[in-house]
């Protein structure tokens, strides 16, 4: 009979986070798989917990990987856990539990810690809809950075995003650059004696990190251009055409001249008789 992986979430900084079900699982699984050892033997070490380790991180994901489903073949059950929080989230972990889906091998999640929905719940923006973007591409990757940018420029959901602390400073002129000024909170050292929630605007952030060198591992929550201000922007663009070149816009894309009327009249915020009115006077002339 095959074993499991058991995905531990483990503290984000206080050790009292630590659930009795995941100290149950890591002492009574047969390996653990650590993103670092060094790291985690303290935890262990803290908990009185004695299991065999192994390393498995983004270096050896994909090599570890294998070699951890034979152990589960074999019947031993596995525990992976992060550095951090919970496993597979901005985390080589996803590619274990893509190959054990593949394998047929059981994976269940024990929960726990998570910074992005500690830093979500902490920042007063809207958490009924919100995207997590973990870490932006480095600056290295220009061309990655910039389409991930691009794609949140119009995104309506509160945005989570990763950063370090000697990213942090770029990262906030990007987002200036790319989002404009919206409301963030910054979010450091979570759970942690300095824990830190700043509420404030991306302008006002990069003002305060210009005279305070970041420190801590960050968690940007970032709001999300409203639905009005996404209405606003397509109806001045619309507003470009002439009320003709709308028109056409629908009709050569196969919508019937009364629905395209309907369409254009929306777009643009008016009326459809403005429309028809527009159309009318146009045919006169």
């Amino acid at each position: 009979m095959a074993g499991k992986l058991y995905l531990c979430a483990t503290p984000i900084g206080n050790l009292d986070d630590m659930t009795f079900r995941v100290l149950e699982t890591l002492k009574n699984v047969d390996l653990i798989a650590a993103e670092d050892t060094r790291n985690s033997i303290k935890l262990l070490n803290h908990f009185d917990i004695h299991t065999e380790m192994t390393s498995y991180h983004e270096y050896n994901k994909y090599d570890k990987a294998s070699y951890l489903i034979q152990k589960m073949q074999e019947g031993k059950d596995v525990a992976l856990i992060t550095d951090a929080g919970t496993p597979a989230i901005s985390d080589p972990g996803e590619v274990l539990v893509s190959e054990c889906s593949k394998a047929g091998i059981t994976v269940t999640s024990l929960p726990g810690p998570a910074a992005c929905i500690t830093a979500l719940t902490l920042s007063g923006l809207s958490t009924r809809r919100f995207c997590f973007e973990g870490f932006l591409p480095s600056s290295d990757e220009k061309k990655a950075r910039k389409r991930i940018l691009e794609d949140l420029t119009d995104e309506s959901r509160t945005i989570i995003i990763y950063e370090a602390p000697h990213h942090l400073k770029a990262a906030l002129k990007d987002l200036r650059e790319y989002l404009g000024d919206r409301r963030i909170a910054v979010c450091r050292e979570l759970t942690k004696k300095f824990e830190e929630v700043r509420h404030t605007s991306i302008e006002e952030a990069i003002s305060f990190y210009d005279d305070n060198e970041p420190r801590g591992e960050y968690v940007l929550v970032i709001e999300g251009k409203s639905l009005k201000e996404q209405d606003d922007e397509k109806r001045l663009s619309f507003r470009e055409m002439s009320i003709g070149e709308h028109m056409k816009y629908y009709e050569d894309a196969g919508v019937p001249h009364k629905d395209a009327m309907k369409k254009v009249a929306a777009d643009r915020g008016v009326g459809k008789r403005e429309i028809y009115q527009a159309l009318l006077k146009k045919e006169k002339m």
